[in-house]
């Protein structure tokens, strides 16, 4: 057991303070009451000042040796069961309510963490702003416009407000493909990230693939819904709990379905040009060459993507409603996804898309819950389901994945609140992500950037 020496100091503390106010009232004790006050002060001392094994004092095994023999005599004194019991339940009730407020905090701190950009990346957007006003005029736009329309080449989307984890998802993407010079990757970011993003890209050269940052604040669509616009919208994560009744037990099992955001609607808008494209959620690696979901026939199908059928629609309905939807189907997962723009504009599925938020947007509903029935119910019917190989999620809250399927998956989805880039990400997975991040940029050393 992991820190054995501390918790055993409580369990003592615990006992001898149950029994000290009943020795006390002893005239004939006065030895053995004076002997549990100075241990108790002791043990309180110790304990203040050392939260884990290897902060203990020297010589914290006499201590512990002196605590037991005192409580070991304490017990055998002829005393009123009743007040020590009362004691007990006193102490009881103080640990239940100190440890009810520590659960509450430790909540309230891992949402702040999860939550809240490291001061480390926020230095990294902050640098990368200030160089670039620095000499607005070096980070020129290359004569490569063509090629952000062409739609012979494979064109990559990612929606990200994060300099780093993009730059990861391109980085990776780009190492792993068997040819660099026909890949196109279009970042879209909000206004405040946008210049930081620009020089970034302009900085780090991806060997022969392309690299356009796009600012959605400033794009000029004919959307009817304006609104949509001033906010930058990334990828929604919804974490589901599920309860599996087997037999006389019941287990509770968390997943977390990631979607489409509202701006992902707007993509036949933005790449008037193009086809089709992958999106690229910013918290995935990838692993293997991607060239070969350009080949996929889907059938007339919109969205090809990996589906999680541990959840199923009909176990959703408190969000979906009752719309004519099949209750088995599967529910699929953005991160990984082949987007048919030319059948998305013939099926006007943003059109869809909005029709389905404004019936729900009358309600006391959340953004998220929102883009979740609006998206699973979008592409009813019109998912292509990609093989499981393709991607492997849960890399952000799974501690239990298999290191072999991590190995094998063309690309991993780190969804849940733990991504790598944060400190509570989950150690054994970080290694798959740090390797493909550049650590020769001299801003990153600068601002203390060490995933």
């Amino acid at each position: 057991m992991k820190d054995t020496m501390v918790k055993k100091l409580k369990d003592q503390l615990f006992v001898a303070r149950a029994y000290y106010p009943s020795i006390a009232k002893l005239p004939s004790q006065d030895k053995l009451t004076r002997a549990l006050r100075q241990n108790i002060q002791e043990v309180e001392r110790v304990l203040s000042e050392s939260a884990t094994d290897v902060d203990l004092p020297p010589g914290i095994e006499k201590k512990i040796q002196r605590m037991e023999a005192a409580i070991t005599k304490a017990k055998s004194v002829p005393v009123d069961c009743s007040n020590v019991d009362k004691k007990f339940r006193q102490i009881l009730d103080m640990t239940n309510d100190e440890a009810n407020f520590h659960m509450k905090q430790s909540a309230f701190l891992y949402q702040l963490a999860v939550q809240t950009m490291p001061k480390s990346l926020h230095c990294l957007s902050m640098r990368l702003t200030v160089e670039y006003f620095k000499s607005p005029s070096v980070v020129m736009e290359l004569s490569q416009a063509d090629r952000f329309s062409d739609p012979s080449l494979h064109h990559y989307v990612i929606f990200s407000t994060n300099v780093l984890a993009s730059s990861v998802v391109i980085n990776s993407t780009v190492l792993c493909a068997r040819e660099s010079k026909n890949q196109v990757f279009h970042v879209l970011t909000d206004g405040q990230n946008y210049f930081a993003m620009k020089l970034w890209f302009f900085r780090n050269t991806f060997k022969e693939a392309t690299v356009q940052v796009l600012n959605i604040e400033q794009l000029n669509l004919e959307s009817h819904d304006k609104a949509i616009l001033i906010h930058m919208f990334l990828p929604v994560e919804y974490r589901v709990s599920l309860l599996n009744v087997d037999g006389p037990s019941i287990h509770s099992k968390m997943q977390y379905i990631s979607v489409f955001s509202h701006l992902h609607y707007l993509l036949p808008e933005i790449f008037q040009s193009l086809t089709k494209v992958v999106v690229l959620d910013d918290d995935v690696v990838v692993q293997k060459d991607l060239s070969a979901l350009w080949d996929i026939n889907m059938g007339g199908k919109v969205n090809g993507a990996v589906q999680s059928c541990s959840v199923s629609l009909g176990q959703l309905k408190s969000y979906l409603g009752e719309n004519s939807y099949d209750k088995n189907s599967c529910a699929w997962m953005s991160g990984l996804n082949i987007v048919d723009l030319a059948r998305w504009r013939e099926l006007d599925l943003t059109k869809t898309y909005q029709r389905l938020v404004r019936e729900v947007s009358m309600g006391e509903e959340s953004k998220e819950a929102v883009a979740l029935r609006g998206s699973l119910l979008t592409f009813q019917d019109l998912v292509y389901a990609l093989d499981g190989v393709w991607a492997l999620s849960g890399l952000g809250h799974d501690y239990g994945l298999n290191i072999e399927a991590i190995k094998k998956a063309a690309v991993l989805h780190y969804n849940g609140h733990m991504k790598p880039w944060l400190e509570l990400g989950i150690p054994r997975y970080k290694k798959f992500w740090k390797k493909f991040l550049n650590q020769e940029d001299q801003l990153l050393s600068e601002c203390n950037v060490h995933p």
